[in-house]
């Protein structure tokens, strides 16, 4: 499918998979006239819900966590608006995970594939070419009108398909929602809310952790995290069927496992919770920037409480509290620079990305 982008925007026109291509959230379009979107809400894209056409003007649509796809048709963009948290105050919902590798191999092999979609309009043309003298103009104009057509919507289509064709091919290298149990789906929940705390944060968009590469980091450590849960799923699943552990037989059989299990259980919480103290971090970083520019605001209007001192009182009142307000900037600076290397220090607590070998 169309190559989407893991940003703030989504191109007016293609079918972009949830998780992989764009991230869940509300988008905002200003202007759909005449065009059209569909969401593809059921397990490996079934079940879509659309709209068309789309009335002249602003139009917004929210794209779930849980969506599959997400199709569009419209002249200008989507921009994302909102994170998909919920507000209710419902548990973080969970969206598939893609190895970060998987949408580079996607759009090369879709890129390669490009150049050959156009010849279906230009064969058409050269039938009516080859065709006109025998059977006059109104053929080769009737036979121009459809290879427009088909160059307006072949390229788009067979390129989505081919997307899709592929993505089926690689079914090993992204997860859904389905294929954790409830134990895993608590961890992976807990890790896509901290990821989507440093990703959306205000320090890390404008670039003040740039100790930690975020933008690398992040996606790949959520892709092995969620890796490792998925295995343990399974084997899960697999105990579970083994046979009904109340039988002492079956009991001590599965002891030796259980236990390991537990172990990579704790093993793998142990890295969550390194992602969740980054990401509060993060968070105490934020709210320290937000006090720091809320004083420089403060701090640049000074000259009008030093105005408003001289005309009430005496001058001299005015130096202290003038002091006392650059003391407290300042401190903020300061107190918002420990808390970016605080944060800074909680990203490099993470283990290292192992690209190829999922973590242990």
């Amino acid at each position: 499918m169309t190559s989407g982008a893991w940003s703030n925007s989504i191109p007016g026109i293609g079918t972009y998979f949830v998780g992989i291509d764009v991230a869940p959230g509300r988008y905002r379009c200003e202007d759909g006239k005449g065009g059209w979107w569909v969401r593809f809400t059921g397990p490996g894209g079934g079940e879509p819900v659309g709209s068309w056409p789309l009335p002249a003007g602003p139009t917004e649509i929210v794209i779930a966590p849980t969506d599959f796809a997400f199709e569009t048709h419209v002249t200008t963009y989507w921009r994302r608006v909102a994170n998909a948290d919920p507000e209710d105050g419902s548990p973080h919902e969970l969206r598939p995970v893609a190895d970060p590798t998987l949408r580079a191999e996607l759009d090369t092999l879709v890129a390669r594939r490009r150049p050959l979609v156009w010849l279906a309009p230009l064969t058409v043309l050269a039938i009516g070419l080859l065709g006109a003298p025998v059977l006059g103009s109104l053929w080769l104009m009737g036979l121009a009108m459809m290879a427009i057509l088909v160059a307006l919507g072949s390229p788009s289509v067979s390129l989505d398909l081919q997307r899709a064709r592929e993505l089926a091919r690689r079914r090993d290298r992204y997860l859904t929602p389905e294929d954790f149990d409830g134990d895993a789906r608590e961890l992976l929940g807990r890790v896509q809310a901290a990821v989507d705390t440093v990703r959306d944060s205000e320090v890390n968009r404008e670039g003040l952790l740039d100790s930690v590469d975020n933008a690398v980091t992040l996606p790949r450590q959520e892709w092995e995290i969620a890796q490792v849960l998925a295995r343990q799923s399974r084997l899960r699943i697999e105990q579970d069927e083994a046979g009904s552990p109340s039988l002492p037989e079956v009991s001590a059989a599965l002891r030796p496992f259980r236990e390991k299990l537990d172990l990579s259980v704790r093993a793998v919480t142990r890295r969550i919770e390194a992602l969740e103290r980054y990401a509060e971090r993060t968070r105490a970083a934020d709210e320290a920037l937000r006090a720091h520019r809320r004083l420089e605001a403060l701090q640049a209007r000074a000259h009008e409480y030093d105005d408003l001192l001289a005309d009430t009182v005496r001058d001299d009142l005015a130096l202290p509290a003038i002091e006392r307000l650059t003391e407290q900037s300042d401190e903020l600076v300061r107190t918002l620079r420990s808390r970016l290397a605080e944060a800074a220090e909680a990203g490099g607590e993470l283990p290292p990305s192992t690209p190829g070998d999922p973590a242990p």
